[in-house]
C-alpha cells in the first residue's frame, strides 16, 4: 500500500477496505510504520512503537485492523510503557488494560505505540523535558498544542488516522484546533477511567480522541461509551448510534457567540475574523445566531483557584505513587520546575479549601445549566491565538507556583475550561486558516448530555466547509 494511498483514508475508510478484502492489517500496518518514518523524526509526536498483534482481529469490528496510537497518560496497555512524559515514571511498564483499552481492543483498532503528552498532561503544549518538544505539521517551530499534542500531530502529519486523547482542561480540543483537526470532548460520564481511576481530576477530564474527519471521532465514541461498575458519573447511551447523527441535519440551532473569554482577552485579528467567518456560515445554513456574554458565576481569578486547588491536589497521590514505585526522590532531578511547584501547591491544599473548590464546579455549572436553557449551543473560539511558538510557553517556569501555572494554562486556552468544569460536550471544528497557512478552530458547546447536537451540527459544517483535503507541509502522504 503506498503512503499517498494511506492517508487518504480515514480509520472507518481503512477498516472498509480491509473488509473488501483490497488490503490487509499486515499492510496497513506496515504503512503506517513507514508513514511514522517518513515524518515522526520532524515532528516528534510518537515516543516509542510496539509490535501490533493481527492474530484476533474482528473483521466485523468498526476499526477492524486500524493502525491506532494511545496517548502516554490515562490509559493502560499491559505489558507496556505508561510513563506519564515524565523522568519521574520513566520505565514504567503497565500491568493490566485499562477499561478504555479493552474497548479500543474490541473496536478492532490495532495499538502499535504511543503518543508524547506534556508531563502529567500539565500543560496546553507538549514540551517535556523526558522525550523533547514534539512540533506542528503546519511549522515545525510551532507547538502542535496540548496535553494531547503528540496525538494531534501524529494524525495531522498523517501517521494514523485517529488517535486516543484526553481532556481536562482543553487537551483535546486545543491540539485539534492547532494542527487543523477534528476534536470531540464528550459529556462526563460517558467514557469509564476505569478501574484504575474514577475520575480524572475529581471529573474534570474526560477521554476520547482526535481525528481528520467527524464520522471517525462519533464512530470512536460509539464503540468507547459505556460503564463499569461503581462509575462515580453515568451519563446514558441514547438509542441512537453517535456516527447515525453525523449525517442528520441538525435543525435550526439557538447559537450563542462569545467574542471576550470569561476572562477578558480578546482574539487576535486572524482568530477574530475566522470568527466573523463562522457566524456567517452558520447563519447561511440557517441557524439563529446572537452575541452573548455568558456568566461564569464566580469571577475569573476564584474559577482558576477552583481548578488550582482541584489539579494540584489530584496531582499529590499520583506522583507519590510514581515516586514509591520508581524508587526515586521527587525533586528538580525527576519533574520539571512547573510540575513540583503543583505537586508542592497540592501539598497545602486543605481538605476545607477542596470542597470549596468543589463547590465553586457547583456554581459554574449551575450557570452553565442556565446558558444552555437560552441556547441550543455556544461558539467561541478554541484558542484567542494562533500556535505558539516552541518555548514561549514555558518561559520563566521556575518561578511560578501551581496557582500561578494553572493561570499561565487558562491564559493560553481561556474558552475551553468551562466545559471540563461543568461537564459539557464540546468540540473543536478546523473551519478556518491564517494568512500565514496555520489552522485555526472553532469551539462549539452544548448542554450536559447533548452530544448529540455538536454531532449533527458537526457533520453539517464539514459539508457544508469541508477541511479533509488541507495537508500540512509535514505529511506522510507526500512520501
Amino acid at each position: 500500500m503506498q503512503l499517498h494511498e494511506y492517508t487518504s483514508f480515514d480509520g472507518l475508510g481503512l477498516a472498509q477496505l480491509l473488509r473488501e478484502g483490497a488490503v490487509s492489517a499486515a499492510e496497513l500496518h506496515d504503512a503506517a510504520r513507514r508513514a511514522c518514518t517518513a515524518v515522526n523524526p520532524q515532528i516528534n509526536a510518537v515516543v516509542e512503537l510496539w509490535p501490533a498483534d493481527l492474530t484476533a482481529i474482528d473483521h466485523a469490528a468498526p476499526f477492524a485492523g486500524v493502525p491506532f496510537l494511545i496517548k502516554d497518560v490515562a490509559v493502560t496497555m499491559a505489558g507496556q510503557r505508561s510513563e506519564y512524559g515524565s523522568r519521574l515514571g520513566a520505565g514504567h511498564v503497565a500491568t493490566f488494560d485499562s477499561h478504555l483499552m479493552t474497548q479500543f481492543r474490541a473496536a478492532g483498532l490495532v495499538t502499535f505505540g504511543r503518543t508524547s503528552t506534556p508531563e502529567m498532561a500539565f500543560a496546553t503544549t507538549t514540551e517535556p523535558v523526558l522525550y523533547g518538544a514534539t512540533r506542528n505539521p503546519w511549522n515545525v517551530s510551532l507547538s502542535a498544542g496540548g496535553s494531547s499534542g503528540g496525538a494531534a500531530a501524529a494524525v495531522a502529519a498523517g501517521i494514523v488516522p485517529l488517535v486516543h486523547a484526553t481532556d481536562a482542561a482543553g487537551s483535546i480540543r486545543v491540539p485539534a484546533a492547532s494542527t487543523g483537526l477534528f476534536g470531540f470532548k464528550p459529556s462526563r460520564g460517558r467514557v469509564s477511567n476505569g478501574p484504575a481511576m474514577d475520575e480524572i481530576f475529581s471529573g474534570l477530564g474526560v477521554q476520547l480522541g482526535v481525528s481528520r474527519t467527524v464520522r471517525d471521532s462519533a464512530a470512536l465514541l460509539d464503540c468507547v461509551q459505556g460503564i463499569m461498575p461503581g462509575e462515580p458519573y453515568v451519563t446514558s447511551a441514547p438509542n441512537f448510534t453517535w456516527l447515525s447523527q453525523v449525517s442528520v441535519a441538525p435543525g435550526k440551532l439557538r447559537i450563542g457567540v462569545q467574542r471576550m473569554a470569561s476572562n477578558g482577552a480578546r482574539p487576535v485579528p486572524a482568530v477574530d475574523a475566522a470568527l466573523q467567518d463562522t457566524v456567517r456560515l452558520l447563519e447561511s445554513l440557517g441557524h439563529h445566531v446572537e452575541e452573548v456574554s455568558p456568566a461564569l458565576g464566580v469571577s475569573w481569578p476564584t474559577f482558576v483557584q477552583a481548578n488550582a486547588s482541584i489539579w494540584c491536589a489530584n496531582l499529590v497521590p499520583w506522583i507519590a505513587g510514581l515516586a514509591q514505585e520508581s524508587g526515586r526522590a521527587v525533586s528538580l532531578d525527576t519533574l520539571e520546575p512547573a510540575t513540583l511547584a503543583c505537586y508542592r501547591y497540592g501539598q497545602t491544599v486543605s481538605a476545607v479549601e477542596f470542597v470549596a473548590a468543589l463547590d465553586v464546579r457547583n456554581t459554574v455549572t449551575r450557570h452553565a445549566g442556565a446558558l444552555f436553557g437560552q441556547y441550543d449551543v455556544l461558539l467561541t473560539p478554541t484558542m484567542p491565538d494562533v500556535p505558539w511558538q516552541l518555548g514561549r510557553y514555558g518561559e520563566n517556569e521556575e518561578q511560578l507556583d501551581g496557582l500561578g501555572w494553572t493561570a499561565r494554562l487558562f491564559e493560553h486556552s481561556p474558552y475551553t475550561p468551562l466545559a471540563n468544569v461543568a461537564g459539557l460536550p464540546a468540540m473543536s471544528v478546523p473551519l478556518a486558516m491564517s494568512n500565514e497557512g496555520l489552522p485555526i478552530g472553532m469551539q462549539f458547546m452544548a448542554g450536559q448530555g447533548q452530544d448529540g447536537t455538536l454531532l449533527r451540527l458537526a457533520g453539517q459544517l464539514e459539508r457544508a466547509a469541508p477541511w479533509g483535503q488541507r495537508r500540512p507541509p509535514v505529511w506522510a502522504g507526500k512520501v
